[in-house]
């Protein structure tokens, strides 16, 4: 199933298009504003983001970069009035995969979000962290530039790690980037992150998958007699530890 984020502070019309995409069996989730735009995209794994420019508190435009800066590389189609080609231009600048002027007919949305639906963004080619760096478009990952073999699974779980440049990752967001809907119930993602650690190490990385109790996992820099980076969390901290993590 497709799941699609809807960044629209017209109301009436994100009504309109939340009923369309859904009676062609998409699960819509919707954000009125930049700033809330970017934390859903923080915090979850969408197969299309359909993205208005004109928001209140943060634009589209901003939006779109702040989230190709992090490397993220969810399809982005524009939604805007702007129709000439200086406008196109600069939404393609900020990352956007596809462009749709307003008034647009349904049926065209929903092609364009099938189209760009089982692919990524080629806005994004590579996400680096510490001397750990991803190719996206080719799944390779290498350690000072010497490549590292890593299970398709090891490969996802690094790259929607590495995303997120530290921050915390929940539990949830990893289990949806690995297996969507279909998330199995037992240890699985801990084996997985096991394995990645274990690949990270024998390749001499020098960062580190981190779990955070009660919250998730990130990527640290691993310390040094001089210096640390830990995981930058938006959550406050609690005693709780992961069972078996």
């Amino acid at each position: 199933m497709i799941r699609v984020l809807l960044v629209e502070d017209d109301m009436g019309l994100a009504g309109n298009i939340i009923d369309y995409l859904e009676l062609e069996d998409m699960v819509c989730d919707h954000a009125s504003n930049g700033v809330a735009a970017l934390s859903l995209i923080q915090k979850h794994s969408f197969d299309v983001v359909v993205l208005d420019i004109n928001l209140p508190r943060l634009d589209g435009l901003s939006v779109c970069e702040k989230v190709r800066d992090d490397g993220n590389d969810t399809p982005i189609i524009m939604l805007t009035a702007r129709d000439q080609l200086e406008n196109k231009l600069e939404g393609f600048q900020k990352g956007a995969d596809d462009y749709l002027v307003k008034p647009f007919d349904m049926p065209e949305l929903v092609a364009r979000v099938f189209a760009l639906a089982h692919r990524r963004s080629s806005q994004v080619k590579k996400l680096n962290f510490g001397n750990v760096s991803v190719e996206v478009g080719s799944e390779i990952a290498s350690v000072n530039t010497a490549p590292v073999k890593l299970s398709p699974t090891s490969f996802t779980l690094l790259k929607t790690l590495l995303q997120q440049q530290g921050r915390v990752v929940p539990r949830e967001r990893l289990l949806d980037a690995v297996w969507g809907e279909d998330a199995p119930e037992s240890n699985a993602l801990k084996v997985h992150l096991h394995n990645l650690r274990k690949s990270l190490v024998q390749a001499n990385a020098n960062i580190e998958v981190k779990a955070v109790a009660g919250t998730g996992f990130c990527v640290a820099l691993k310390p040094n007699p001089s210096s640390s980076v830990d995981c930058v969390s938006a959550q406050a901290p609690n005693n709780k530890e992961p069972d078996g993590w």
